[in-house]
């Protein structure tokens, strides 16, 4: 069969499933922005927007703007596949930069797929959570004019998949029952518990599952993924805990949200907010993924702290790892972790209840192996990348019937 991927940052939450259905014979062609990856056995079109969104336009259009520019461009590539005769059996895409609006319109017979990663709401979830970085009621606003491309996507699309329940739940009602509850899937298989690992510090020395080690990790260090209560939190770990080696992994970009009204970067901002930190605190920037893996397996304590929003792999990842994790208790964390069986849970905002239980749970690193094996099979059980995969193949194969 003929599959038609689409993403702007190929191979996106679609790297395990496009190179896995081009392993079984079937012809798979990806769509997306220039210069990205190109998974194995798949071929790659390029498309590149034709103008930027127009200045000064209304602030509430311009990723509506920037929606439809991209799936005019991914159209017209898409007319031009077309054109040479390519007709795919069905079409899967992250309707997220709006490219899937319009892949119903070049092929109409394929069913279109869309992974229903989130919807914006003006309550309930992201939108005005935190009150330190709310910009009031605009924002609430905004979210709904935000959502139209989502609202358009999930119309269009003949069947959709969502990570998590909660994830699921964001979306209008009347179209949930379009929805079926799949995650991308956790390679555990690669991803194991390994008391051997070692984890290379910048200076050169290195650390071990025998060293107390507390780690964060996010994309971009940012409030979304709660870097601002992980740092007000840290002072007070660093005085109870003086043996502690702190590893600090992310960029200084901006994933979700935006930058510090005051210029620079969050890490800046943050660390100019707590003052000078000892040199056991490590900022890396971003790693390898071998490091990345390295450094989960040697962790001591790993701190996950988000929004309510969409579920970082990361999360999941450590766990596999065999990581003893102290997430937020947002949603869909508690989707998840449930406190004192698999992980810990602490409040996103109080940071001496972070540094309280941060520091508790640091003293209890050596005493938490059944936390350890139960968060491992939390993501076994219900995340690991096989089972995923066979129910993304199998609601394919259940779109291709229908058409």
């Amino acid at each position: 069969m003929r599959f038609l991927f689409v993403h702007q940052n190929c191979p996106g939450q679609f790297k395990y499933l496009a190179p896995a259905l081009a392993a079984e014979g079937h012809e798979v062609v990806f769509i997306s922005q220039k210069n990205k990856p190109t998974p194995a056995g798949v071929k790659k079109v390029e498309y590149e927007p034709h103008r930027k969104v127009t200045p000064k336009i209304h602030p509430y259009l311009a990723g509506t703007e920037a929606a439809v520019l991209n799936a005019q461009a991914v159209a017209r590539t898409g007319f031009a596949l077309r054109q040479k005769g390519f007709m795919p059996d069905a079409m899967i895409g992250n309707p997220g930069w709006g490219e899937t609006l319009f892949l119903k319109d070049v092929w109409p017979e394929a069913p279109l797929i869309s992974l229903s990663e989130f919807y914006y709401n003006g309550l309930g979830s992201d939108v005005g959570f935190d009150a330190e970085f709310s910009t009031g009621p605009d924002a609430v606003l905004r979210a709904r004019a935000r959502s139209a491309q989502h609202l358009l996507a999930i119309e269009a699309a003949d069947l959709a998949y969502s990570p998590t329940e909660w994830q699921r739940a964001q979306f209008p009602k009347a179209y949930q029952d379009k929805i079926r509850v799949i995650h991308d899937g956790i390679d555990v298989e690669q991803i194991q518990p390994d008391a051997t690992a070692r984890f290379r510090l910048p200076g050169g020395s290195e650390l071990s599952r025998s060293d107390e080690v507390l780690t964060y990790v996010s994309r971009n260090l940012e409030p979304y993924r709660g870097f601002h209560s992980f740092m007000r939190a840290l002072p007070a770990i660093l005085e109870a805990r003086l043996d502690a080696q702190v590893v600090v992994v992310g960029g200084d970009e901006v994933s979700y949200g935006g930058r510090p009204k005051e210029g620079g970067c969050w890490r800046e901002v943050m660390q100019a907010e707590v003052g000078p930190l000892p040199d056991r605190v490590h900022f890396t920037g971003r790693i390898p993924y071998r490091d990345y893996l390295s450094l989960l397996q040697v962790s001591s304590v790993h701190v996950y702290l988000t929004y309510p929003f969409v579920l970082s792999w990361s999360m999941l990842e450590a766990m596999a790892a065999g990581a003893f994790v102290l997430g937020s208790a947002t949603p869909p964390v508690e989707e998840v972790i449930e406190d004192g069986v698999n992980g810990w849970l602490v409040p996103f905002f109080d940071a001496d209840a972070i540094a309280a239980r941060v520091s508790d749970a640091l003293a209890l690193r050596k005493d938490v192996d059944a936390i350890r094996s139960a968060a491992r099979e939390t993501v076994v059980s219900r995340f690991a990348l096989a089972d995923c995969l066979g129910k993304q193949k199998a609601l394919i194969e259940s779109a291709v019937q229908a058409k």
